[in-house]
């Protein structure tokens, strides 16, 4: 087997060490070429070798770009070095890290990391935490933990008895709201559509002159880093607002929460603390490899009540137990590539990340406005929207660059118009990168 893994390390290096001379976007041949793989379950055995060289060879040049540093869709980060060298390690031991019993080390480092990253964002030092697959299930958790709160409160035991006869729980959105929130209210119980929603400003930031009346139980839900534009919600004065009638405040921090990493950038989350509970992910700016997510609860007690369960096999102790407080049981030990992250960057290699990121979004933003396009909002994070005219001339330089390859945004809609969207989230984005994808940009709007 060790030939297997050798080749595959080499096939697997070769692939990064090439990201940066290859198109980010597949050609459309590649992607037809997958056919091959829409084929019969085979009846006898397959050598494991075939097997890697069908899926470098046939899979490889299928693949978006997306560890280079010249895509900027989705809000997607790369992956650094030490994190995909982790990655690989922890497949290796294949360690169920629901526990401590099952991955002492999985268990220890997600404590570890932790600690880390509350301390990094400045978070109340009793907060408690979840490590998850992603935003989706960091909503999930931590508000399945504001349910738990605010219905306990109530004197209602949601857990034991669910949600019908439970007293009704208001839940406050902003306009914006992202959809992974609106999943999740579905998911627990709480609706999609059952929702008081706060009209924004002109960059999609919850207007505190527009406040309802709200009674408990409530849960209030802002958001650090608009998805479009990178705006944060006022937090000092909305936290203010919910608790003073002891709403629960939760924030969809998905990629936003990392500016409390940045001495330069932290005020756009000044009062964020005084929320009780936050979500953010480690495969956006933190660049973890898929997947990664936290949930944050200040009231780590409301957290396990809500997720956690017992069987007479569980060999439950004192300990942290991390299945305790996330959604699943079974689980990789994910907590290790995000220590390995925050261990080979440090605090400042954190901040210094999130920084350059921002600083080439104002590159995009400066060198695309003096080539005549229109940038629609005031560019305070890692965000950028670009319109070249009307939506139909948009959506057509949209494609043209996406088919063009040199680099890959996305497309989105931002106050009834087109427009398209560059998340500038890897650390493998040089100077370099952002010349080439600006020129990319403009040759495409010329043709």
């Amino acid at each position: 087997m060790s030939t297997l893994w050798q080749d595959t390390a080499e096939r697997a290096a070769r692939y990064i060490e090439t990201i940066h001379e290859r198109r980010v976007a597949p050609t459309a041949e590649a992607i037809a070429a997958l056919k091959v793989f829409d084929s019969p379950l085979p009846k006898s055995q397959t050598d494991p070798a075939q097997i890697i060289a069908l899926l470098d060879e046939v899979g490889s040049p299928a693949t978006y770009a997306t560890t280079g540093g010249r895509y900027f869709g989705f809000v997607t980060g790369g992956a650094l070095p030490a994190t995909i060298a982790a990655n690989w390690l922890v497949t290796a031991w294949d360690e169920n890290a629901a526990q401590h019993v099952s991955s002492p080390l999985g268990a220890l480092l997600e404590d570890v990391a932790l600690r880390w990253m509350i301390d990094l964002f400045r978070l109340p030092s009793q907060t408690g935490g979840a490590f998850v697959t992603g935003a989706t299930q960091a909503n999930f958790a931590a508000l399945a933990a504001a349910r738990h709160h605010v219905l306990h409160a109530a004197g209602w035991d949601v857990e034991a008895d669910g949600l019908f006869g439970a007293p009704p729980i208001t839940v406050i959105v902003g306009d914006e709201v992202h959809s992974s929130v609106l999943k999740t209210l579905g998911m627990i119980g709480l609706g999609r559509e059952r929702v008081v929603r706060i009209p924004t400003d002109d960059q999609g930031r919850m207007r505190t002159d527009a406040l309802p009346t709200i009674s408990a139980p409530a849960i209030v839900i802002l958001q650090a880093g608009n998805v479009n534009t990178g705006a944060f919600d006022p937090f000092e004065p909305l936290c203010e607002w919910a608790h003073e009638t002891n709403a629960w405040v939760h924030v969809d921090g998905a990629f936003g929460l990392w500016a409390a990493a940045s001495p330069k950038l932290a005020h756009l989350t000044a009062g964020i603390q005084n929320a009780d509970s936050w979500i953010t992910d480690g495969h956006k700016w933190l660049n973890t490899p898929y997947d990664a997510g936290y949930a944050f609860v200040r009231h780590a007690e409301a957290l396990k009540a809500a997720m956690s369960i017992n069987a007479p096999y569980f060999m439950l102790d004192e300990q942290r137990e991390p299945m305790n407080y996330n959604p699943q049981q079974s689980q990789r030990a994910r907590g290790i590539e995000t220590w390995a992250a925050l261990m080979s960057l440090g605090s400042d290699g954190v901040a210094a990340l999130i920084e350059r990121c921002c600083r080439y979004a104002q590159t995009f933003a400066r060198e695309l406005r003096a080539a005549g396009f229109e940038v629609p909002h005031d560019v305070v994070l890692n965000q950028v929207m670009v319109r070249f005219g009307d939506d139909e001339t948009t959506r057509r330089v949209i494609k043209a660059v996406q088919h063009d390859g040199t680099i890959w945004a996305g497309a989105t809609v931002w106050k009834g118009r087109a427009a398209m969207r560059i998340s500038v989230s890897s650390w493998a984005t040089t100077d370099e990168d952002v010349a080439r994808s600006v020129d990319a940009i403009v040759r495409a709007a010329d043709t």
